[in-house]
C-alpha cells in the first residue's frame, strides 16, 4: 500500500486564464486558503456541536449565540472554497483533510457551558491567526479578492471572539 498523498497538491489544477499571480504565490495563497477552509470549518462543526449540547442557566442565550455563530461560519466556508475553486484549485472537503490541515481542534467530549464559551473564543483567535497568515500572503501577491476576503474574516472572528470572551467576565 503507498503513502496517501496530500488530496490538494496531488490533484492537477484545472487550467484556467493567467491571473497575473505567479505560480509559487498561487500555490501559497491556496494552500493557506486551504487552512482557513479547514479553520472554519472546525469551527463551524464544533460550535453547531455546543448548540445541540449546551446546557445550564445560559441555555437558551448560547443555544441562541451559537446558532448565529454556526450559521455565519457555514457561509463563510463556501466563500472560501469557492476563492479556491476561482484561483482553479480543488478545495479540500473530508474530515481527514480538515482535520490535517486545521489548527482548531474537533470538540472532546460535551463540556459544561462556560467552558464551551472559553473554547470558542480561543478557536475564533485560532482563525483570526490563520487568516493573518493568509491576508500576508495575498497582500504580497496583489492578490485583492482573497485579501479582501481574509480581512472580513478577521473582522467577523476578532468580533465574535470578543463577544464570546464578554460572557466569561
Amino acid at each position: 500500500m503507498g503513502k496517501k498523498k496530500n488530496h490538494i497538491a496531488e490533484e492537477p489544477r484545472p487550467r484556467g486564464p493567467d491571473l497575473g499571480i505567479p505560480a509559487d504565490r498561487l500555490e501559497a495563497i491556496t494552500q493557506g486558503l486551504a487552512r482557513v477552509l479547514a479553520d472554519t470549518y472546525t469551527l463551524y462543526l464544533k460550535t453547531h456541536n455546543y448548540h445541540w449540547n449546551v446546557t445550564g442557566p445560559h441555555f437558551h442565550t448560547l443555544h441562541a449565540m451559537f446558532e448565529e455563530q454556526y450559521t455565519e461560519l457555514w457561509a463563510a466556508v463556501d466563500e472560501i472554497a469557492e476563492r479556491m475553486r476561482a484561483l482553479g484549485a480543488f478545495a479540500p472537503g473530508s474530515h481527514s483533510e480538515f482535520q490535517r490541515l486545521a489548527r482548531v481542534k474537533d470538540a472532546n467530549g460535551v463540556p459544561e457551558a462556560m467552558a464551551m464559551v472559553a473554547e470558542l473564543a480561543e478557536d475564533q483567535a485560532t482563525v483570526v491567526r490563520t487568516a493573518r497568515e493568509m491576508l500576508q500572503l495575498a497582500e504580497a501577491a496583489h492578490d485583492q479578492p482573497t485579501a479582501d476576503l481574509m480581512t472580513r474574516r478577521i473582522q467577523v472572528h476578532e468580533k465574535t471572539a470578543w463577544m464570546l470572551r464578554a460572557l466569561l467576565a
